[in-house]
């Protein structure tokens, strides 16, 4: 009996303050994440190394009860960024943001009137990859970091789709910040 209490014991704050297991529900992370694929969110890391645009993260629905369906999204925009949809892209501080992770042929718009957004401190703009069947930040604007649950980093199931979780480059922003004076 004493097994059995410490192993659910250990399991629950591992749960709690390690990593978390997630269901991909619905279809605004096509191509990247389909419905039904599980994940292993990472609570840990988080603590001490901010979230960086690209990571896919899980959060809690902003105005939505904490007992709804976590959001999964990926991370565009970070604190001191402006970004902008404008033209079916992104744009970040005035340069257009490549996203190899979209579908091929798919358009960035707007969801409401606003299309810009000033990302503060402890805030970071969030969007499904499907932009066309997504609830995001564009709809519900910035979410602060303290609603996000964790960095999802491995696929596991269905074993056939076993794999970690990329973190796309942007070569077009880093160069942009070498040249500035």
């Amino acid at each position: 009996v004493v097994i059995v209490v410490l192993a659910i014991g250990l399991y629950l704050v591992i749960e709690a303050l390690v990593v978390q297991t997630y269901r991909v529900e619905g279809h605004s992370m096509d191509d990247s994440l389909h419905d039904g694929q599980h994940l292993l969110i990472d609570k840990l890391t988080p603590r001490f190394d901010d979230y960086s645009r690209g990571d896919v993260v899980v959060l809690h629905p902003p105005d939505e009860p904490e007992e709804s369906t976590p959001f999964i999204k990926r991370v565009i925009g970070v604190a001191g960024d402006h970004l902008e949809v404008r033209d079916g892209g992104v744009l970040i501080d005035g340069v257009e943001l490549e996203e190899p992770y979209v579908p091929p042929g798919a358009v960035t718009e707007p969801t409401f009137d606003e299309d810009s957004w000033d990302i503060g401190p402890g805030e970071v703009f969030v969007m499904g990859d499907n932009r066309e069947d997504s609830r995001d930040s564009r709809e519900f604007g910035v979410v602060q970091t303290s609603e996000i649950i964790g960095r999802a980093w491995l696929r596991f199931w269905p074993l056939d789709t076993f794999g970690i979780l990329a973190t796309p480059t942007y070569p077009e922003l880093t160069a942009q910040a070498t040249e500035a004076p």
